[in-house]
């Protein structure tokens, strides 16, 4: 067919249109319904299926990571029994408040005990308090020879309770000795009214961070 006949055929007769242009007519109604059925309907079931979609692979991953973390629980539970005997042999090694001044004599005896002069040895008038533990900083300065102040050093770390060596500095007197001055750190394990006591003190600072 030429355009002057699609141009003649009549709309109120399309029972009498040839094969051709009826085709057409009715792919074109076709595609109209397809347009409207997407654009009124179709589009958003499209949304909610696109959702419903996502919300299933959210779903399914924290199903994946609780049983995942189900499988592994026993092996959690080992691990934390672990930690916590490796925090209570850690305990061990601090002394109690009733064992601080021993502890303070063996400090003072492992630099006697090496031939070294005790120039200064000033405990800080106040602990500081952490959560399980309470940290005593002493100000030492010793003098002698180099070697029985490495052995000194040596013997300190050597300690059976935890005692480190901080902010060491060395010189040379006039009678050709050497002096060590350095800050040593004992720790002691709060008892149970102090960890009380601490505990009030953090849970009194969360709650004021909050407000």
């Amino acid at each position: 067919m030429n355009l002057e006949e699609l141009r003649s055929l009549d709309f109120k007769d399309m029972g009498n249109w040839p094969v051709l242009p009826k085709l057409g007519a009715l792919a074109g109604l076709l595609v109209v319904i397809l347009a409207g059925g997407y654009l009124f309907d179709w589009q958003g079931q499209a949304e909610t299926l696109e959702a419903e979609s996502l919300k299933e692979q959210e779903l399914r991953q924290t199903f994946l990571d609780r049983k995942t973390q189900a499988v592994n629980l026993d092996v959690h539970r080992k691990q934390l029994q672990d930690i916590e005997q490796s925090f209570g042999a850690m305990l061990k090694q601090l002394p109690n408040k009733a064992e601080m001044e021993a502890l303070l004599t063996d400090i003072n005896q492992a630099g006697l005990g090496r031939g070294l002069q005790f120039d200064l040895f000033r405990p800080a008038p106040q602990e500081t308090l952490s959560e399980f533990y309470a940290e005593l900083p002493i100000t030492i300065r010793v003098s002698g020879s180099y070697h029985d102040i490495g052995s000194f050093a040596s013997d300190v770390s050597q300690l059976s309770r935890i005692v480190t060596l901080n902010d060491i500095a060395l010189s040379t007197e006039k009678d050709g000795s050497i002096a060590l001055d350095a800050t040593a750190k004992t720790y002691r394990y709060l008892d149970d009214a102090e960890l009380s006591a601490q505990r009030r003190k953090d849970g009194g600072k969360t709650s004021e961070g909050r407000s």
